[in-house]
């Protein structure tokens, strides 16, 4: 509720502003006593929402109870004076908006298919603003606005292809409006997504050995939840149920051995298909892989003298080329330096090569 004065004293104009289903007092004051024309008659007031709460020769108050669009417009206060002194004032009304809803999913969507989240709400005044979120992301929608009367409806819509991860998506719908303050209506869909199986075995062990405890787990995701897992040893049944034992998806192995070896399968299914993951088993004879460790360390410590006789290899065969390309080119030089011109130096040269043919030294 709240109270707006209109001082009649010359021609005056105002403007209010409020919003549907609250409670409005428009009064009329003037500062000194004036003659006036008798006041009104309760009944030639427009409906029971409006009250006549006061009433002087100084005051006129009226009362305008639950707020529509309708009430909407010029308030004009006049005193019947000599001259007649009148104010008027401009109510505007805000639409508050509806609460809103989500249409377009009905049925849980499967992966793949084409779906269009439609938010609506009706009723405000300016039209309200919609904004959509993915869990906590905010994503972008397309904004329609048509007018229904005084007031708007409108909608905003957003277009995905939905996949696995979409399932349990969170999708809500926030409506903003000056009349809504701080506090804007909002509304949430979560999605809901069927999609056919994806399968994987994950083995406890890395190295399984006789005699050991070993675990196959079917890992298997699907909506609706795949169940139950069905395993199966080189494409029949498991052929020691007393230590092959099945709980839920997993495969319980309790003491390895050598007939265990095989393809293990799984496999899920629900109502969009089925999948299936493999893993071969090979179990190890403990007492051959203590054995086969000294072979380990016998092929490193042979790789290491190899490596070191090749090494010591490149050294001297460096250090042999290094030398003789030294003196080859002292000899064939010998000659041309003391030459008075560059013909004297090449003849020098050439002399002193043919001498080096008769003359060869040998390293050892």
């Amino acid at each position: 509720m709240r109270q707006i004065p209109m001082s009649p004293s010359g021609e005056r104009s105002s403007a209010w502003r409020f919003w549907e289903a609250h409670t409005v007092i428009p009064y009329c004051h003037e500062t000194t006593a004036v003659a006036v024309s008798p006041l009104p008659n309760m009944t030639t007031l427009r409906d029971n929402r409006i009250e006549l709460v006061r009433a002087s020769w100084k005051e006129l108050t009226i009362s305008i109870n639950d707020v529509t669009l309708s009430d909407e417009g010029q308030y004009t206060c006049s005193l019947f004076t000599m001259p007649v002194k009148t104010s008027k004032a401009f109510l505007t009304v805000l639409g508050v908006p509806a609460k809103p809803e989500i249409t377009g999913l009905s049925r849980p969507a499967q992966e793949g298919e084409d779906v269009t989240l439609t938010c609506t709400t009706s009723g405000s005044k300016p039209a309200a603003d919609i904004r959509w979120f993915r869990n906590d992301k905010e994503v972008q929608g397309q904004k329609e606005v048509n007018a229904t009367g005084r007031s708007f409806t409108v909608r905003s819509s957003v277009h995905l292809k939905v996949d696995r991860k979409d399932d349990g998506a969170a999708y809500t719908c926030v409506v903003e409006h000056v009349s809504l303050g701080s506090m804007p209506h909002q509304v949430t869909e979560v999605l809901e997504v069927h999609y056919p199986p994806q399968v994987q075995i994950v083995h406890s062990v890395i190295v399984p050995q006789e005699g050991q405890y070993f675990k196959l787990e079917c890992v298997s995701k699907g909506n609706p939840l795949p169940e139950p897992v069905f395993w199966t040893k080189d494409g029949g049944e498991l052929p020691d149920v007393e230590r092959m034992i099945v709980e839920g998806r997993d495969l319980i192995i309790t003491t390895l051995n050598k007939t265990d070896n095989g393809t293990y399968r799984c496999e899920a299914s629900n109502i969009l298909g089925t999948n299936r993951d493999e893993f071969t088993l090979y179990v190890y004879d403990p007492n051959a892989l203590t054995q086969h460790g000294p072979d380990h360390a016998l092929i490193g410590g042979v790789v290491a003298v190899v490596v070191f006789i090749t090494l010591c290899f490149i050294i001297v065969l460096g250090r042999y080329l290094a030398r003789h390309k030294g003196t080859y080119l002292t000899n064939e030089a010998k000659g041309a330096e003391d030459a008075p011109d560059a013909d004297t130096a090449i003849i020098n040269a050439e002399g002193n090569h043919a001498h080096a043919e008769e003359k060869k030294e040998y390293f050892i």
